[in-house]
């Protein structure tokens, strides 16, 4: 899964007292997680899985629940092997019920404030590019809608142009992506039938779906210079009400696709007391598209190596091993380059392009993917 629903969360706190004007403070930093609960407002829909995801009217945003994004992240190349990395997401944070009573004389008002991170991995040059951007609906300026499918904040959007197939487009200062993503292994619904329970309460949940192999093609451009690309993308989409349990600092979470079509997403949830929570889950996802659900006693994550970061101080996971019990899996995974964090005024996380290879069932296995790691620096929503 895509965990931010935790720090979306948090932020949507922090940002409800900007409803009327937009924009959050620059300097402002994200307070404790503390009474968290208490602070949504009534009116808001908890994921407790007693609906099921149904499409395409799921694709679209779901106003009733507090948090929700659309995360794309792939890994791509040039003809000549030239290896990049991007990520692009799309926040909607609920800054009031969707029982509340907007006035009438404004398109202005509105329940629901949208924010959008875009990232490029220039991996050969060493270079990390990373753009943050806010806006409320307004007058069209951003939203998402289920049929036909659409997903925008301005002019970094996400659009279905026909069945099964996207374009992904954004750009900001030298850097602008344009690609048309063609999704070859349909929606797979994580958890029991997409409730993923992520606490102790049945309402720390998500509902969570992905689409986890996008065949990728179309053009990269950096400093005027425009690289024909082609990979794989992987798109998650997440909605929910529920909070972070108090023993919860951060979370690990991997998405992994390997050459032979299977695929593989884990969130490890950490605890204080250095564990991992025994509601870390995941879905391996077989070549024939069939999934398999996966609980915290059916893998392992081992730390192989670590990374300083020159930014924050933070101190990061940047090697690992990966075993499941079944499949027979033992991976070895590599970020492609060290320096892959992202430092907002409002948030810090690791979201980075990687490589890996290993063997299931006693065959040799490799792929590439991305993996995201919250509360290692900085000022984060933990509590």
């Amino acid at each position: 899964m895509r965990i931010p629903f935790f720090f979306t969360i948090i932020f949507s706190i922090l940002l409800s007292s900007c409803a009327a004007t937009g924009s959050p403070s620059a300097e402002v930093r994200l307070p404790s997680t503390a009474g968290v609960s208490a602070a949504i407002p009534p009116g808001f829909t908890f994921a407790d899985g007693s609906r099921p995801l149904i499409f395409p009217a799921d694709f679209g945003a779901h106003p009733d629940f507090r948090t929700e994004w659309w995360y794309y992240t792939g890994n791509l190349q040039t003809p000549e092997g030239r290896p990049f990395g991007f990520e692009l997401t799309i926040f909607r944070v609920g800054l009031l019920s969707p029982l509340t009573e907007m006035p009438k004389d404004s398109q202005w008002y509105s329940h629901d404030l949208y924010f959008a991170h875009f990232a490029v991995s220039d991996i050969d040059a060493g270079r990390f590019y990373a753009f943050e951007r806010y806006s409320r609906p307004g007058p069209g300026l951003s939203g998402a809608q289920a049929d036909p499918y659409r997903v925008w904040l301005e002019d970094w959007s996400i659009r279905e142009s026909a069945t099964g197939v996207y374009h992904l487009q954004a750009a900001q200062d030298n850097i602008s992506l344009n690609l048309t993503l063609t999704d070859e292994a349909g929606v797979i619904r994580h958890g029991d039938n997409g409730y993923s329970r992520k606490g102790q309460n049945e309402n720390n949940a998500s509902y969570y779906y992905s689409q986890p192999r996008l065949q990728t093609e179309g053009t990269l451009k950096i400093d005027e210079i425009s690289y024909p690309v082609s990979g794989l993308t992987w798109k998650d989409h997440e909605f929910s009400t529920g909070v972070l349990d108090e023993n919860q600092i951060g979370w690990d979470w991997f998405s992994l696709q390997f050459d032979d079509g299977s695929a593989l997403m884990l969130f490890q949830l950490r605890e204080r007391d250095g564990g991992a929570s025994a509601f870390s889950s995941g879905t391996f996802i077989a070549a024939d598209g069939k999934p398999q659900s996966l609980q915290d006693a059916n893998f392992y994550i081992t730390v192989l190596d670590e990374w300083i970061s020159p930014h924050t101080g933070g101190v990061y996971p940047a090697k690992w091993q990966i075993q499941l019990d079944d499949p027979a899996c033992l991976l070895e995974i590599h970020p492609w380059m060290a320096d892959q964090e992202i430092n907002f005024a409002a948030v810090t996380y690791w979201e980075g392009a990687v490589r890996f290879e290993g063997t299931c069932n006693g065959a040799p296995v490799r792929g590439n993917g991305y993996i995201e790691l919250t509360g290692y620096a900085g000022n984060l929503p933990l509590p």
